[in-house]
């Protein structure tokens, strides 16, 4: 009892037994072990953070902006990944209430299975933050940018160049409808008069998951191989394009003189693909940042009202796997938000 009251500093203990307990507690290696805190009643000061993967960039820098809020609060933080599975996905979410954290951040894309597991936290009143996957319930707050209008302005782009055969890298078409990514695309096309062609949609099968280089890569060969292939793609993000270019190169195409290719997100190697990649930049970490935020206000009880959702602006980036006229540099076009914006 007397440790006890020394280590974790609670009734009275003598000045010069508590530096007899705590440097006993130094020499052995002694750690509190958190969890039986936990049973205690005490808070695990502990968040659980979901992604669809840790390749992508776009995932540690969103991390890294939730770290940022979250450790300089005293908290601790777990992460798990989904790797394309719901299941994986849902495993994961339990793990996290199993193991008492005190609020979630999800960052994977919409599944039903995945809804119904976030709104049953949301029942058992854990905090739980979306970074750009809306759900409706009232206490799941939501934090995005604006992936409708980035998208749209990045294929009107293309559009402005004179290619009227844009495909989309990065999903297969039947899932296609639920990503505010494609929806901007598709509007493009609309605004413009072009028709929206099934077989220039090509990816993976859907799940909680970002499309990967593999996935530009093979979708990109397959729609070389239809009977008119597209001019121009745009690719869900930037390493599906990526993998796209490597295709492109593979099979005697020059980008962008036979093939323009456009991404999204703006990860650090997009500025150094040959060519320089075209691609729409949304902040990241300053949506971590705002996840964080968010979930702080809940976990320490200083909010406790409906949903709160930010929606955070795009850029247009043009380089050269776009415009041969930019010869490399960045012309930089910002998307202002508009009323009601898409997120």
């Amino acid at each position: 009892m007397t440790a006890s009251r020394a280590i974790n500093q609670s009734g009275y203990v003598s000045v010069q037994v508590r530096r007899r307990v705590m440097r006993a507690a130094q020499k052995l290696n002694y750690r509190p072990n958190v969890l039986a805190r936990r049973l205690k009643g005490q808070r695990l000061r502990a968040v659980g953070i979901m992604l669809p993967d840790i390749a992508n960039p776009f995932s540690a820098e969103l991390v890294a902006g939730i770290q940022q809020i979250l450790e300089a609060a005293g908290y601790t933080i777990f992460i798990a990944t989904s790797n394309r599975s719901v299941l994986q996905e849902k495993a994961g979410l339990h793990a996290f209430v199993d193991h008492r954290v005190d609020g979630v951040v999800v960052a994977t894309r919409g599944t039903q299975i995945g809804n119904e597991t976030i709104t049953e936290l949301a029942r058992r009143r854990i905090p739980v933050v979306t970074v750009g996957r809306p759900i409706e319930r009232s206490a799941v707050d939501y934090v995005t940018a604006d992936h409708w209008k980035g998208s749209f302005h990045a294929v009107r782009h293309l559009i402005e160049l004179g290619h009227r055969r844009i495909g989309f890298l990065g999903i297969n078409h039947e899932d296609s409808r639920m990503l505010r990514r494609f929806q901007g695309y598709a509007a493009a096309l609309e605004a413009a008069g072009l028709p929206l062609i099934k077989e220039l949609i090509a990816g993976p099968d859907g799940g909680p998951a970002y499309a990967t280089q593999d996935d530009g890569y093979n979708a990109m060969l397959r729609l070389a191989q239809i009977r008119e292939r597209p001019t121009a793609v745009f690719a869900r993000n930037d390493y599906t394009a990526i993998g796209a270019m490597r295709a492109a190169h593979e099979m005697g195409l020059s980008v962008p003189g036979d093939l323009a290719i456009a991404g999204f997100d703006n990860i650090p190697l997009a500025a150094f693909a040959t060519p320089p990649l075209t691609t729409v930049e949304q902040p990241i970490a300053a949506q971590g940042r705002q996840a964080a935020r968010f979930l702080l206000e809940r976990m320490e009880g200083r909010y406790h009202g409906k949903r709160q959702s930010v929606c955070f602006d795009c850029r247009l980036i043009i380089r050269g796997s776009t415009n041969p006229t930019t010869s490399g540099t960045s012309n930089l076009r910002t998307l202002s938000k508009v009323s009601g914006g898409r997120g």
